[in-house]
């Protein structure tokens, strides 16, 4: 079982990828395939390209915004004070 009954496998390469942190990850590939550009680091997590000299930059995250903060963002202060003028108008019979 094994090896002999699933027959030869095919010809492989090994293919280098650094990071952006220096790690280096050498994942293999069958010899007909397409090698893609970058390739995950499964150290870090950053994208790694084949080129040790010049690895792909790690992606910008951006933080986390609350609700809140998205709002500020679309209106200024006078149209927040004029959306709750209006609101308190309401909730009290005047409109």
């Amino acid at each position: 079982m094994g090896e002999a009954e699933r027959g030869e496998s095919a010809p492989r390469l090994r293919i280098s990828f650094w990071c952006s942190n220096g790690h280096e990850t050498q994942p293999s590939f069958a010899s007909d395939a397409q090698v893609p550009e970058t390739w995950d680091c499964p150290r870090c997590g950053f994208p790694a390209g084949q080129d040790e000299d010049n690895p792909p930059a790690p992606p910008r995250t951006e933080p986390y915004k609350t609700h809140l903060a998205y709002v500020r963002e679309r209106r200024s202060d006078a149209d927040g004070e004029a959306i709750l003028a209006e609101a308190l108008a309401k909730l009290r019979g005047e409109i």
